[in-house]
């Protein structure tokens, strides 16, 4: 599982056990669950953001997923043979983004808010402001992009590029086979290829 703070890519060491903080937390341990909170709040909230197109709702629909992990987690509804717990967790994500989009019933809206790729409002990152709104507007345009991708293809396209997850991590948060994901990014990637052109490559380069 990869975090993404100021736009760079980093692993959770292995030795750091995401399951031994959820028997803690099923023992009563709430610091094991902000524990694992820290570890996860930037990657799931970029997800859910990306999913919903709305930085505001967004911040809900994160804080839900957290509050629907906890209560499985102390109902003894999630174990380890699960498999990792980025992907449960993903899934938990995944059905909560949803939930939301039947809620409203159109599609997403662009973010009121900007959010950087860790999920959080954007600090400075010392790029003029000329070059700031530059990049704003790509990433307004590249969102609003994959907002009308497919639900399935844009929760494909999400995982691997801005969540930075391997094919078959994202085959099993989507319960589906790796030649499935892979056939809905090519489509993803095509899509928004023809819809944006050199702004896709521009917009993924610019986050880095």
């Amino acid at each position: 599982m990869r975090c993404c703070p100021n736009g760079e890519m980093m692993s959770i060491e292995p030795e750091h056990n995401d399951w031994s903080l959820v028997e803690q937390i099923k023992a009563g341990d709430n610091q094991a669950f902000d524990e694992l909170m820290d570890r996860y709040k930037r990657p799931i909230l970029s997800f859910v953001y990306r999913m919903i197109g709305d930085a505001v709702e967004a911040e809900d629909v994160a804080q839900d997923v957290f509050v629907r992990a906890y209560r499985s987690i102390c109902t003894s509804r999630v174990h380890e043979t699960a498999g990792q717990f980025s992907t449960w967790l993903f899934q938990v994500a995944r059905n909560a983004a949803l939930d939301c989009l039947r809620r409203r019933k159109r599609h997403p809206t662009q973010s009121l808010t900007a959010l950087d790729d860790s999920g959080e409002n954007v600090p400075g990152t010392g790029r003029t402001a000329h070059e700031e709104s530059a990049v704003k507007e790509i990433g307004e345009q590249i969102a609003a992009a994959v907002a009308l991708l497919p639900e399935d293809q844009r929760t494909a396209f999400v995982l691997a590029e801005y969540n930075d997850l391997a094919h078959a991590e994202i085959a099993e948060i989507m319960k589906c086979s790796v030649k499935s994901v892979e056939s809905r990014l090519y489509r993803a990637k095509q899509f928004l290829s023809d819809k944006l052109g050199d702004l896709l490559h521009y917009g993924i380069l610019a986050r880095k």
